[in-house]
């Protein structure tokens, strides 16, 4: 897969740069470099690249304009790369792939393509998937509401975080949600338990139980969000209750009202 890439910045030292570290990477065919960020809108709706690096701090449209000048059509990917880390909250805000440093650091630019690489099939496989089910409804319309009827009820995994970025402390940390033990929630802070750190999430439960794929984390209680795959023990409890073991051997209560969403994952 060839990952289609326009660089943006206003410096033309900084651009060469960046070309010169993407070299090595073959998959990577830079289409377009643009020097401010009318010119970076333009090119994005008229090449429709995978992939854009973005420099923040540009005369006029800035990175982040560009990002909210984009929105009436199907953005690509962004990375965005400034020599200014203050920036960094607002690039993740902006749903940014990543944020780059300048001078760009090659080992770093490698962690930043494998991540976008993983993100790109996974775009990928959900696009092949949507694209399966036109053919089968305009010359198999019987088996594509078979098809339909099937996965009623197993929603897209792709569609769902696989990383979450967290502000806590002022420091952002990059959190694997494989990694996640369980989530308690505090009015509108969401405390995130992972097996070495706890962190604090300024979000709401309903609005992070959208980002979490509801096969795997699953509200037992009406502050706690557990990971199943991370339950090693069921304890019975009294009044219909009972308490789940994690890996990490804390215990947590199931409440009566939730004890039968959680049996149908945890066996």
């Amino acid at each position: 897969m060839t990952i289609r890439t326009i660089l943006v910045d206003d410096e033309p030292l900084a651009i060469q740069g960046l070309e010169l570290r993407l070299q090595p990477h073959d998959d990577v065919e830079i289409i377009a470099k643009c020097q401010n960020g009318r010119e970076a809108i333009s090119a994005i709706k008229t090449h429709k690249p995978d992939l854009v690096f973005l420099d923040i701090q540009m005369p006029g449209f800035d990175g982040f304009s560009v990002v909210q000048g984009l929105m009436d059509v199907e953005p690509p990917l962004f990375v965005f790369v400034t020599a200014y880390s203050d920036h960094a909250i607002r690039a993740f805000e902006a749903q940014a792939t990543d944020y780059l440093m300048k001078p760009v650091e090659e080992s770093r630019l490698a962690d930043t393509l494998d991540r976008v690489r993983q993100r790109l099939a996974e775009r990928q496989s959900v696009g092949e998937a949507e694209k399966l089910k036109e053919v089968l409804a305009e010359h198999a319309p019987e088996a594509a509401a078979e098809m339909g009827d099937g996965n009623a009820e197993q929603p897209n995994a792709s569609r769902f975080e696989k990383m979450i970025n967290i502000k806590d402390q002022g420091q952002i940390f990059r959190v694997d949600v494989d990694t996640i033990e369980r989530i308690d929630a505090a009015g509108d802070y969401m405390v995130i338990y992972t097996g070495d750190r706890n962190l604090i999430l300024r979000e709401t439960m309903k609005d992070l139980e959208k980002r979490l794929d509801p096969r795997r984390f699953q509200r037992i209680h009406r502050s706690t969000i557990v990971n199943l795959d991370l339950v090693k023990q069921v304890k019975p409890h009294t009044n219909g209750e009972c308490f789940l073991i994690l890996d990490s051997g804390a215990s947590v209560k199931v409440s009566r009202s939730y004890r039968d969403v959680v049996a149908r994952f945890v066996h």
